[in-house]
């Protein structure tokens, strides 16, 4: 398999008084570099891109990833962006674009526990009651006078998170299985996901 090799790594100009103002304050250099999603956790709030130009893997940030109205990265994704190269390393500063259709998205990996559980539900916010990552699952709560949803880890881990806090916010769609209301599908709650509280 050939390597897709991406733009040089040159200064950037002209792309914004964010950048500039990036630039001038913390004296460093901008450049521009197009790179692959090596891994992206959405409970620690980083990954790191691998750069096409070969240089060091790059920092990337929920907050780089949300400033550009995105949520999480899936591995395999090629991303262009702008990068802060910073004394202790490379920052990923601005996504330019991203293109998932490389990515190996979590609903693709085959799932390895005898659990299958289908959607029954919209989109609905839930917190994080308790999670044991030793026992491998959890619960998480819509509220009071709702039933608890149970949650296993490897449906965690095909939705991208390592790990659950408890208090934690996400969106969940939910159905009925082996252990009751069972989470199907997870991803992370934020301000650009358009979802309306839910009703209960």
């Amino acid at each position: 398999m050939g390597e897709v090799k991406g733009p040089p790594a040159t200064p950037v100009a002209g792309q914004g008084n964010a950048v500039e103002a990036a630039r001038l304050e913390d004296g460093v250099e901008v450049v521009e570099i197009a790179g692959t999603i090596k891994w992206f956790d959405v409970s620690k709030g980083y990954g790191f891109i691998v750069p096409d130009n070969g240089l060091q893997d790059v920092l990337l940030h929920v907050t780089c990833l949300r400033a550009g109205g995105y949520q999480t990265a899936y591995e395999g994704a090629r991303v262009h962006c702008q990068v802060l190269k910073r004394p202790k390393g490379m920052q990923a500063f601005h996504i330019l674009s991203m293109d998932e259709s490389t990515a190996i998205h979590p609903s693709l990996l085959p799932q390895r526990t005898h659990v299958q559980v289908v959607a029954e539900s919209d989109w609905e916010r839930a917190s994080v009651k308790w999670f044991n990552r030793v026992r491998g699952f959890g619960f998480l709560t819509r509220g009071e006078g709702t039933p608890d949803i149970f949650c296993h880890m490897e449906t965690l881990r095909r939705f991208g998170f390592t790990e659950l806090r408890p208090g934690q916010t996400l969106l969940v769609r939910w159905g009925y299985g082996s252990k009751g209301v069972m989470a199907a599908e997870l991803r992370p709650d934020g301000p650009t996901q358009g979802v309306p509280p839910s009703p209960h």
